[in-house]
This record gives structure tokens, sequence and C-alpha cells, in this order.
């Protein structure tokens, strides 16, 4: 253990148990937990609990309060930290021994259910995922060299080390996430350059939708394994899932029965739709089961079948469905599909044992090469252009869905006007942003079945807005749930700007409790440019003359003097040239440390609301950095944009008490 988490754990012994982001992540869910009730007592683990990974997963709520019940009699003892990880190891070995695997010694076995339970990895998704990158970064010219990975080594966790390959494959799953001007790329690069390309795959990844809550640079360098194949796992995810969505693939209007369906369909997250797409074929089949998952439902491998006999009838093997055998009938099926082209993801043994994120690759693999849906039609085209173009409020709602999934809620956003609608996950980033604002004891937790709790929720959450002065006139609870787009769009900024302003006003300890406003992010971002010796400056965040986003580079070279190659900048005068410059002031933001969700568009569109979390984002990294810490770690890269930061400036630090990021987290 080290830095300030060893403090919350006295105990020796419950520190060697756990490391660093295990610690994080388990103090995040202790502090939630508390903070709903006010205070947490023995008898409320067991229901409580069923959000910690492993034993949440593994035990029902009945095992968890016998376990509990078993070990501690005083039901109403107050839990601390240090009790609620002693617990939580007692759950982990019951979890384990009902594996076979317990030993007879019970406190040596802690240890060993804290490595294996947390840290095993998947040998089969590991060689899964090896071999997507030796296919889409084979002629990389930097990673040529280092491909093919061999997957049956740890080869994959060594090239990671450096940053470069998750950098290359999040750009891979969202071409032009990173302006690969911005990657430290050398044979041979020294610990401050590997710890910027891991801040940039870190922030890049969260803006692309990935959840990277408690992983930092230093668990890629240290080649922590678990948590770099979580990473890529979710990278090629969101690659592979690109497709499953209406503006990009039309023919999915196909799956409606009625056109009233259509923002439904729109509005579901990419998972589901690829689900509704193998049903629709699977009734066109004849085959009379509803595929829920990508798991139990396919472990018999005649889904499967029955779906590759539609999609390429040429292939068909009539012994596929007449074996008894799941395993045999497994083999048959990867046989089509390689007839296909589309044999990758899983083997044989992946189907029967059920995995579910290597069964959803080969769905969404199968999907992007043949989706059978037929040729897009007039009435398609017709349907799609009733809808209105809402481009601005869509980038919006990316950004704010993006900036809430970063903060660790218990729920994953795919889409803020439908997921927000029963008002938990708004409480919780309410939470996030004003520890204990949130009245617990009259929340209520999903599933919500009755429409009045819903409006309870929201109720408060409007309450709560109020409270902190957003602008809020006739808005009532019901109109979030009824998903309000508008009111929802307005009140999602005014949360965003809130979380920045309270967040710039206790970095700014010279500010004597005076709040932050917009007017003093404006002053400040103009007095560093200035003082940098530029004449640049901008008269408000709506400033037309900053979408050749000069400003930004010389506001990001004067708070770092290495962060810019200007050999790189262009001169922003065509539209082409504003673009590259805005990808590349993006790029170094996050790879100094700036946990930013806009897009280059509303940099050269000059957005007024993203050009304030920009200057904002910049800002609160240079405030939490001193003068001489910015000085440190002089470098000769190859693109000259050699900038410090530190392992412990890593983004996801956001378990602390206070869970208020300080790292600029917008």
């Amino acid at each position: 253990m080290s830095g300030h988490w060893g403090i919350l754990v006295s105990d020796p012994w419950l520190q060697n148990q756990f490391t660093q982001v295990e610690l994080r992540s388990l103090k995040s869910h202790f502090m939630s937990m508390r903070r709903e009730s006010g205070r947490l007592v023995i008898a409320d683990l067991a229901s409580k609990m069923s959000r910690v990974k492993v034993v949440g997963e593994n035990l029902s709520e009945e095992e968890r309060a016998s376990c509990v019940k078993d070990l501690y009699q005083n039901t109403e003892e107050e839990v601390d930290f240090e009790l609620f990880l002693k617990v939580y190891l007692k759950l982990q070995t019951f979890v384990n021994s009902r594996t076979g695997s317990s030993p007879k010694n019970s406190l040596a076995f802690l240890k060993a259910a804290t490595t294996t339970l947390l840290h095993t990895i998947s040998e089969s998704e590991k060689a899964s995922y090896v071999a997507h990158i030796n296919h889409y970064l084979a002629q990389d010219e930097f990673l040529k060299k280092y491909l093919p990975i061999d997957p049956s080594t740890n080869e994959l966790f060594e090239i990671a080390k450096d940053g470069v390959l998750l950098c290359k494959l999040i750009n891979v799953a969202v071409p032009g996430t990173i302006d690969e001007r911005a990657i430290n790329t050398k044979k041979i690069l020294n610990p401050w350059e590997r710890n910027e390309n891991h801040t940039l795959c870190l922030n890049s990844a969260k803006a692309i939708g990935c959840t990277v809550v408690n992983i930092g640079t230093q668990d890629f360098i240290e080649g922590r394994r678990h948590l770099v194949l979580g990473v890529i796992s979710q990278i090629i995810k969101i690659q592979l899932l690109a497709d499953l969505d209406l503006k990009k693939t039309p023919q999915l209007l196909e799956l409606l029965d009625d056109s009233k369906d259509m923002e439904e369909l729109m509005n579901l997250p990419p998972e589901k739709i690829l689900l509704r797409w193998m049903n629709f074929h699977l009734k066109k089949a004849g085959y009379k089961k509803i595929v829920t998952n990508f798991s139990s439902d396919v472990k018999d491998a005649e889904a499967y079948a029955h779906l590759l006999n539609v999609l390429a009838p040429e292939y068909t093997n009539p012994s596929t469905l007449a074996v008894k055998n799941p395993f045999e009938r497994a083999k048959l099926v990867l046989e089509h599909a390689d007839k296909m082209g589309c044999k990758r993801y899983l083997t044989a043994r992946d189907i029967v044992e059920g995995s579910p994120n290597l069964n959803l690759a080969f769905v969404a693999h199968i999907f992007q090469h043949r989706n059978g849906l037929s040729a897009q039609t007039k009435q398609q085209m017709s349907l799609l252009e009733t809808f209105p173009d809402d481009t601005q409020d869509s980038r919006e709602e990316r950004a704010f869905r993006l900036w809430m999934n970063s903060l660790g809620n218990s729920t994953y956003i795919n889409n803020v006007f439908e997921d927000l609608r029963n008002g938990w996950v708004l409480l919780e980033t309410l939470d996030k942003v004003s520890p204990g604002i949130v009245n617990w004891k009259i929340a209520n937790k999903p599933p919500i079945k009755m429409p009045f709790r819903k409006v309870e929720n929201c109720n408060q959450v409007v309450k709560i807005g109020k409270q902190i002065k957003f602008s809020l006139v006739n808005v009532a609870g019901n109109d979030i749930v009824q998903g309000n787009k508008k009111l929802i769009l307005a009140y999602l900024w005014q949360l965003m700007r809130y979380n920045i302003l309270q967040l710039l006003k206790n970095l700014r300890f010279h500010s004597r409790g005076k709040e932050i406003n917009d007017a003093d992010i404006l002053e400040w971002a103009n007095s560093k440019v200035s003082s940098s010796g530029s004449q640049s400056r901008m008269d408000s965040f709506k400033d037309k003359s900053l979408s050749d986003g000069i400003f930004f580079l010389e506001l990001l070279s004067s708070v770092q003097p290495r962060a810019v190659n200007w050999g790189l900048v262009t001169k922003g005068v065509t539209d082409q040239e504003k673009k590259m410059n805005a990808t590349y002031i993006i790029s170094i933001a996050r790879k100094l440390g700036c946990s930013i969700f806009l897009l280059p568009e509303d940099i050269t569109e000059v957005n007024q609301k993203m050009i304030l979390t920009l200057t904002a984002s910049i800002m609160s990294w240079c405030l939490k950095h001193p003068r001489e810490e910015r000085t440190v770690g002089t470098s000769d890269n190859e693109s000259g944009s050699q900038l410090e930061t530190t392992s412990n400036s890593t983004l996801d630090d956001s378990a602390s008490d206070s869970s208020i990021d300080e790292n600029g987290n917008m």
C-alpha cells in the first residue's frame, strides 16, 4: 500500500489483502452505501453488497444474510470500512468454497480468494482479443514490428505497457478519436512518456464510452492483466457494435412491425438491437424460442444453427441440427460461420460454456458481414426523414452521457432521454457532484414499477436543482419522467457546469469561499495566454475567432510549455486545417490529464457550452499542478510534445470520500 489510500486501512494484515485499485473500488461502494441511509449497520450488508462484484454476482441475498449472521450476532453494530472489508473477504471465501477449492485454513485462503477471484482472466477471451488486434493493427507502421502477438503468452500485456497499442486500438474502434501526432512513439519511452500515453488512452477511452473508474496509468504500466483485458474488451465491443444504429444502418427499420416503434428502436442500446435482429431472423427460420442473452440461451448452439441457415443457406449442413451433442453442434456452427468468413472471436467450447463477451462479439461480427436485411427502401428513407435533424442536441446528449458514465454510477447510461426517466441515476450524479445533498431515505431504488415513485425521485432532482440555484422555471419532476428532451438537456448542462465551477472553487484555495463564475474562467484563460507573450484573446466562449484553434493551442502551451509541437499546427484557415487543429487540441488536453467529452466540431463550430468545459478543464489541471511540478520530465520525444504527468494525476481516483474528481473531470 502507498499514498493516502494506505491511511484508510490501519490494519497491516488487511492492507496486504488488497491492491490499491481494489481498495479504491471497495471504498467507493462503502461510501455510497453509507450515504444512502446516513449510517451502515451489519443488518444492511446482505442487501447492499449485491452491487459489489464477485459476492454480489455469486451469492443470493439469503446466502449473504446467512453468512453474515453466522459471523456477527449484533446486527445493529455500525460498520466502518475495515469491518466492511473483513465481511467482504469472508463472503469471498464462501464463494470460492462453493467452487470446490476451499482449503482448511480459512485465514490462509483469504489472500487466495482475493487474487483468484478478482484477478483471474479468461485465456479464451485473451486469445480472441489478441486475434482481433493482430488482424486490425497488422499494417500499423509502428506496431507491425511487434505483431502478430502470441496469444499463448503474456506478450499482449508487455506490449500494452507503453500505451501505444491501446491508443491505436481506440482509433480502430472509433476512427479519429486520438490525433496520432499526440502519441509518444519511440522505441524506448521514458516513464513520463509512458504515463502520458496511458493518460491519453484512459481519457480517450472514457470519451468513446468505456467505463474506466478506478483504473489508473500505473495499472497499465505494471501490466495488471485483468484491468488491461477489461479495457481492451470494452474497446473491441464498441467497435463491433458501431453499426447497430439506425443512422448507420437504416435497413434496421425492417425489424419494426409498426413505424411508431421507430423511436423506441433508436433508444435501445446496441446489444438489445442485436438481440432483436437475431430474433427477427430466428422467427423467419421457425425457431420457437426467444433469445434474451448471449450466454445461456445460445449454449446449445441451436439458435446459431437456425440463424446461419437463414443468413447463408448455401452452406447449410443438415447434420448441424440433427446431432444431439451441443459441443458437436457448436463445431458444425463454426464450420458454417467459417465458410461465411465469420469464424472469429470464439471456439465451440466458448459457445457451450456460454461466454457472454465472446458470444456477443461473434454475433456482432456476423451482423457486420451479413445482416440479411433488405436493401434500403424509399419507405425507410422517407420514414427516417420524418425525424428532426437534432445534430446539436445529439452531440450534447453524447457529451452529458459520457460525462455521467465517467463518474461510476450504478447504471450505465445508453440514452439520457430514456435512462434518466426514473430519476435514480440523476440522484446518484447529484450525490457525486455534491456529496450528502440527496435525501436517500425518500429515494426509490430501481426497478421501479409504480410511475408515481419515479415522479417522487424526479421531484427531488428538481428540488435539489433549485436548491443549488439552477434555472428551472415551470419545470416539474414529471417533465423528466416524460422524457422531455429540451428540459433534460438544460438540467444536465447546469449540472455539468455546477460540477465544473465547484471543482474550480475547491482547487482555487485563494478564492476564500468566493463562487467561481464563467467570467473568472474567461479572465484566467486570457491572462495565461497573455503572460506567454501572445496577443490572442477570446472575448467570450462563443467568440467565432476560436474556430481556428490557435487560442487553445497557445493556452495549452502556456500551462505546459512542452505540450504543443508547433511544427504540427496549421494556420487554421480552411475547414480541414481547423479540424486538424481541433483534433490536436483535444488529444493534447487529454494527454495532459483533462477528462473532456467534446468533439472537434464543437471547437470548429464554437459550441459555447463545450468551449467552456474545455477551458475550465485546462484551468483545473493547471491549478492542480504547481509550476515546478509541470517542469519535471524533460524529453527528446520525437513528436516534440513531451509534458509531465505523474502516475498520481490519473483521472480515476474518483472513489475518494468526496467523490469529486479533482483532475479536470468535466
